[in-house]
């Protein structure tokens, strides 16, 4: 059937083009909510009439007159139906709709898989800063992301999976002294112990390896421990190894691999930061103010105008992510997914804003968001705040851990991204009906 869709499709977009050149790409078909109404549904007639100054309903005749006369509908149409204002509703016979048994068959394992279209796309997901492990949030990330992924793969598109992180910044240099704290005997609840330290066990475990000085190996990175106490920055740079090797067994854990990892101190190094805020500066787009330099955000749709360097010469957070996004479309990415927390809501309009302002071709829109809400988890009726490993939450790897990869799969994407969702861990065990998991397996 789904060939036999497109025929029809095909069938509707020629007959409009000729009633009005260019029309075709309103071609399309709907599901219509009430099944008596027919299998597909088109309001083309609606859309159409006002441009051809044509009553609408009058205007569906006129189109179910024509697509009757054509081959595919008389071949595969029991009757088209005008409803309403000009709805054009459309049943199909009993043979269209068992044409999918002969397609399903015929194509086997490829079936549905559209052949490659030329078109690149990237999905940024997961994307955590090596600061701990991963936790639930971080998970939901990872399920969306490789769906879709998977999804837009069977639809022929070129797919990579991008993981990006801040390996630099006040977060990694917390990490960093947490560890040497930990590494002198130091714990939490000690006077020593400042409050924005990281307080997880995993903190002590770093501490004991770079003191053993062991070498740690992570997808994009490999790191040896000197052991010496007052490395601090080998104790920062094997901090971030250790843990970027603990999310990588995370995912492996979920089943998920990413094609690159892109650092934000690459953004600094290479250079674009500072080639973004001069293409900005070149267009006009930004002004001088109270010692700081702001970008005219509201001439892009934003609320109010965002401060790109700060007056201690430093760039705010949304400046190196406008240069991430110039760098995603110079690689070619012509339609990129960015997977994010519900947190992030407040820089879509700003760094659509950036990759405007900056002039380099990126169409209005670009990226595309899918922002998520958080995860409660329930187990033994009550809801579990903290993990042994993590300190506050509770991680990816404990979530598998306690039910399964599949049950965890299927759970984080069985409501919309933005929906509240509480994770039943003892539902995810059950062995009956009630776990939809345990029910498809079965």
């Amino acid at each position: 059937m789904l060939k036999i869709k497109q025929e029809l499709l095909d069938g509707l977009a020629a007959e409009l083009d000729t009633l009005l050149p260019g029309a075709a790409a309103r071609a399309a078909f709907e599901s219509p909510k009430v099944a008596a109404h027919g299998d597909f549904a088109s309001t083309a007639a609606m859309q159409l009439a006002k441009p051809l100054k044509l009553n609408p309903r009058q205007l569906a005749e006129t189109l179910r007159g024509a697509l009757r006369a054509r081959v595919e509908y008389e071949q595969w149409v029991s009757d088209i139906d005008i409803a309403g204002p000009g709805f054009i509703n459309i049943r199909l016979k009993p043979s269209a709709k068992q044409q999918i048994v002969r397609e399903v068959l015929a194509a086997g394992a490829r079936f549905g898989i559209a052949e490659p279209n030329g078109q690149k796309l990237m999905v940024e997901f997961v994307s955590a800063n090596p600061t701990g492990p991963l936790h639930v949030g971080h998970g939901r990330q990872a399920a969306l992301g490789d769906a879709i992924c998977s999804l837009f793969q069977t639809q022929g598109w070129s797919v990579h999976r991008e993981f990006y992180y801040n390996d630099a910044g006040v977060q990694i240099a917390t990490l960093g002294s947490s560890t040497h704290l930990r590494a002198q005997g130091f714990k939490p609840g000690d006077p020593q112990w400042p409050e924005n330290a990281y307080n997880g066990a995993y903190i002590a475990d770093i501490a004991a390896d770079f003191l053993a000085k062991k070498t740690v190996k992570a997808d994009d990175r490999e790191f040896t421990a000197s052991g010496d106490i007052n490395d601090l920055d080998g104790m920062r740079q094997f901090a971030v190894a250790y843990l970027r090797h603990e999310q990588d067994l995370d995912l492996q854990a979920f089943a998920v691999k990413f094609d690159h990892y892109y650092l934000e101190s690459s953004l600094y190094t290479s250079g674009r930061v500072e080639a973004t805020v001069q293409k900005l500066i070149d267009a006009g787009k930004t002004y001088e103010q109270d010692g700081a330099l702001w970008l005219r955000s509201t001439d892009y749709g934003d609320d109010k105008d965002r401060v790109m360097r700060k007056s201690d010469g430093s760039f705010t957070y949304f400046v190196p992510d406008v240069a991430y996004h110039i760098s995603k479309w110079e690689r070619g990415f012509t339609k990129v997914i960015n997977i994010q927390g519900t947190d992030h809501h407040g820089t879509i309009a700003r760094v659509r804003a950036g990759l405007q302002a900056a002039n380099v071709g990126i169409p209005a829109g670009y990226p595309d968001y899918v922002l998520h809400t958080m995860v409660r988890v329930v187990k033994g009726g009550e809801e579990v705040k903290i993990s042994k490993r993590a300190g506050s939450y509770v991680t990816l790897r404990d979530l598998i851990e306690w039910t399964s990869k599949d049950a965890v799969r299927f759970f984080l994407l069985s409501r919309k991204p933005d929906t509240e969702y509480t994770f039943d861990v003892d539902l995810a065990v059950q062995k009956n009906n009630d776990n939809p998991v345990y029910y498809v397996q079965y």
